[in-house]
């Protein structure tokens, strides 16, 4: 009996030893485990730390790099307004290099333009006090833009070439004949020179020039090409002409003024 009695102790103490070294296994891989949890759960949130710092960081960067693009900008403007002020200086000042023997030229900007009527406008920024007079022609490097017809202190009202009531004299080509240019009424670039005798021969395409005859332009400005013709009572030809002028961006322009003007019409009262 006694011999049964210890195996069961023994067995017991086996068995026993077997179970704490299965509970020392667990409780040790148990602790792995909530140390790799606390690991995972710590580098979750330091993770959402780090990246809510570095979207504060980003934020306040940002705002900085703003406020720099902001100024660069600022700079930038001035620069190029500025840069706008010298070339529309040295478009006014070139244009003032161009001479024509007994005119006085006076460069001027156009601060309103009337367009798509029957009797367009102009106005420009210089009236008397910079030496603009009436019966003035306003031309530019493509052509006849106006006449002038009132002044005022700083400002000069003219009849835009895009006005039924006023025509200028022109001539075909170097030598060709002579007649009166004015606007078609429909077309931007539209012109009809007229009273051109039947005896003067032209080809489409020839440029159509300021005849020197009229006493408000200067002689040889070119003003646009010829085109199609149609005789009017049997005598005269009525030729097309499409004008080298733009007046959609007509902004600087010359005044011209015949020295001679007063002279001239003195002879003529």
């Amino acid at each position: 009996m006694k011999g049964r009695g210890f195996l069961y102790k023994l067995a017991s103490l086996v068995v026993f030893a077997a179970m704490e070294l299965a509970m020392l296994y667990l409780t040790t891989r148990n602790a792995d485990l909530q140390r790799i949890w606390v690991a995972k759960a710590g580098h979750a949130f330091m993770g959402k730390v780090w990246g809510s710092s570095e979207k504060v960081g980003n934020y306040f960067r940002l705002t900085k790099e703003n406020s720099l693009l902001v100024q660069e900008n600022e700079y930038l403007q001035r620069e190029l307004s500025s840069a706008r002020e010298r070339l529309r200086q040295a478009r006014i000042d070139t244009m003032s290099i161009d001479r024509h023997p007994g005119y006085t030229l006076i460069p001027a900007e156009v601060v309103k333009m009337s367009r798509g009527k029957q009797h367009n406008y102009i106005i420009l920024n210089r009236g008397f006090q910079d030496g603009v007079k009436e019966k003035s022609g306003i031309i530019t490097h493509a052509g006849v833009v106006g006449i002038v017809d009132a002044v005022s202190e700083n400002h000069a009202f003219a009849l835009s070439i895009q006005n039924h009531d006023i025509s200028i004299s022109a001539r075909l080509g170097s030598e060709g004949g002579s007649g009166l240019l004015s606007w078609d009424g429909i077309h931007s670039n539209g012109a009809l020179l007229k009273e051109i005798p039947l005896q003067y021969h032209y080809n489409v395409g020839d440029t159509v020039y300021t005849s020197g005859y009229s006493l408000l332009f200067p002689p040889d400005i070119p003003l646009g090409i010829a085109g199609e013709a149609r005789v009017v009572n049997g005598a005269t030809n009525e030729i097309k002409v499409t004008l080298f002028q733009d007046f959609s961006t007509v902004r600087y322009v010359m005044v011209v003024h015949n020295d001679a003007l007063d002279e001239i019409e003195g002879f003529t009262e």
